[in-house]
């Protein structure tokens, strides 16, 4: 019987064909004795032989994937290498050995629960992503012990080509995929932003993730459609519908190739406006896959992979070489490097995390920096010092005060002395912004304007706090609404502040890489749009087919409305004539608006 699954999409691309549903698991650890006291040593060493192994085969794979892939591929791979020498993941597992006369297999496994006990109570993706990792090194230390072989795709071989249908992906497995067996991934978990999500894209095997327990009501055989532009799978598809997503990758395929021409093209409208189309990325590496792909720069890279999951702050030197590598990709072009936005569902290990009903609303973001000084200078050092030879801009997270502004200037004023101090070489001015997220915010931006050099607009929170709905929580997911007519009367007075006071507004939030809102936003004379590197090509397509003018009449009739469906409906009656909309992989707010 024909049945539908929506996820979330993780790599492009419509793929038809049989399902092939594979299980694996971390391997068991047998319950039993322990060991004699005068074996402690031989099992400690056959532990650590165990890890030298681990550590070898995934630098093994590690090349393989650096020749097969690339440089920003291989480098998914490090985490893992740095757990296998880690002193409390290693040496803490020693210690239980030799106090608790265990297996190395048994210590081994309690040492693991204990370290994703620690980071059980977020589902941030970066921290998903090291528990993906551990898992992944688990399951290799552990097969390595028990003297079980390493779970293989081998099986696949002489299969028609297949649409894989698994639990989760650790990235070694993820790596042994080849395009020429397995033709799309469906999975119950995982992220966007995933390892496995970023392999599957470099791949370009079509996948989609969050499925649910997707891989526990499908059967290897059962025939599949997976669009990885939308999210969906359809399980026993029909003939009309397998007719129309025929139909639909063709299009698609003449629309890619189309894009592809986009690339370097101007980001100006049709009457001529400049906007700005810059990068949202998570890791360095990814600002070289965002110049690629054309963008004017990176409106937002967030540093909390320096800190989430890790056991000691990073130091000043490890960040300002993370921050070169990112402006460097960027050719000079500017590059907006958010300050750590910690709390909430991300904290590191080395913060003591303070216990609170509600997180969101609590110690996060620049509350918390402006509370651990230590932490917080490291961080505006290493930026400062990247200044010197690049267009780099810094931007604080969650702020509602003025207060908050000058003691961060306050700070950089006193970084920035110091440093020239110590001879290093410094700019002789900074450029300092605040993300607007927050109705406090917007509703305080002309203040705000005066005290800051540029706005961004982190449309995720903003529409949470307005709407007092938690974006994380899937059955409230139809009251999160960034078409609500709140948010958008209160996106359109931020930017007429910062028009006002003569600053720059930008949007880094998931609307400015919906078509619709993307043409709303340039309706509001925002100045700047950022997104993924994946839905550049997408939003440069909407900035060159339509007119700002045009734009700033479909908002004047959105700023009317008195509902999201209306908002939408004003939107899109006046876009729908510029571009088809159908062929957009972003388009969410389609499904209400037709």
């Amino acid at each position: 019987m024909r049945s539908l699954r929506d996820g979330t999409p993780a790599s492009p691309g419509i793929v038809i064909g049989p399902a092939r549903v594979l299980r694996w698991e971390v391997p068991q650890v047998p319950r039993g004795a322990g060991i004699p006291a005068d074996k402690v040593a031989e099992e400690v060493q056959r532990f650590y032989d165990a890890c030298a192994w681990a550590q070898q085969r995934i630098r093994e794979l590690q090349e393989e994937t650096r020749e097969r892939l690339g440089v920003v591929e291989a480098q998914i791979f490090e985490p893992q290498l740095l757990m296998l020498e880690d002193a409390d993941l290693i040496g803490g597992t020693e210690v239980y050995i030799r106090e608790n006369f265990l297996t190395a297999e048994r210590a081994f496994e309690w040492r693991v629960l204990e370290w994703e006990a620690r980071w059980s109570h977020t589902a941030h993706p970066m921290v998903m992503d090291k528990l993906n990792d551990l898992a992944d090194v688990q399951g290799r230390v552990l097969r390595r012990l028990l003297g079980l072989p390493e779970p293989e795709l081998a099986s696949f071989t002489g299969e028609d080509r297949v649409i894989l249908v698994v639990r989760d992906l650790t990235p070694s497995l993820t790596a042994q995929l080849h395009e020429a067996r397995v033709m799309g991934i469906a999975m119950d978990a995982g992220t966007r932003t995933s390892h496995s999500a970023i392999l599957a894209r470099s791949l370009s095997i079509p996948a989609v993730v969050s499925l649910g327990d997707f891989s526990g009501t499908v059967r290897s055989g059962d025939s599949l459609i997976l669009d990885g532009r939308t999210g969906r799978v359809i399980i026993h598809p029909t003939d009309a519908d397998l007719e129309a997503y025929s139909e639909r990758d063709f299009k698609i395929r003449e629309w890619e190739q189309e894009l592809l021409l986009l690339a370097h093209l101007d980001s100006v409208t049709r009457d001529g406006a400049r906007v700005s189309l810059r990068a949202n990325i998570d890791l360095p590496g990814e600002a070289f896959s965002a110049a690629a792909h054309g963008a004017d720069g990176v409106g937002l890279f967030r540093t909390e992979f320096l800190v989430v999951g890790r056991n000691a702050v990073p130091g000043e030197e490890e960040q300002f070489q993370a921050y070169c590598q990112v402006a460097e990709a960027s050719r000079g072009a500017p590059v907006i490097i958010r300050t750590y936005d910690l709390g909430g569902d991300k904290f590191p290990a080395f913060l003591h995390k303070p216990p609170e009903e509600n997180p969101f609303l609590g110690w996060r973001a620049i509350r918390v920096c402006l509370d651990e000084p230590e932490l917080f200078r490291a961080q505006l050092r290493a930026l400062l010092r990247s200044m010197a030879a690049h267009d780099v801009r810094v931007m604080l997270p969650l702020v509602n005060d003025i207060g908050e502004i000058n003691a961060t200037r306050a700070i950089m004023d006193s970084c920035l002395e110091e440093l020239r101090r110590e001879g290093k070489a410094v700019p002789d001015r900074y450029s300092l912004g605040a993300m607007i997220e927050t109705p406090a915010a917007a509703i305080s931006a002309a203040h705000l304007a005066r005290h800051v050099d540029f706005f961004s607009v982190g449309t995720n929170d903003l529409v949470q706090y307005t709407l007092a709905v938690d974006r994380g929580n899937s059955r409230l997911a139809h009251l999160y609404d960034p078409f609500h007519p709140s948010v958008v009367r209160l996106l359109h007075s931020v930017a007429q502040a910062a028009n006002e006071a003569g600053i720059e507004v930008g949007v880094c939030g998931e609307l400015a890489a919906d078509p619709v809102g993307a043409f709303m936003l340039i309706g509001m004379n925002v100045d700047s749009l950022s997104v993924g590197p994946a839905a550049l090509a997408e939003i440069k397509k909407v900035i060159r087919s339509v007119s700002r003018e045009e734009a700033a009449r479909a908002v004047e009739d959105a700023l009317q409305c008195a509902t999201a469906d209306d908002v939408r409906g004003a939107l899109v009656s006046r876009l729908r004539s510029s571009i088809d909309l159908s062929l957009f992989a972003g388009a969410w707010s389609l499904s209400e608006a037709d």
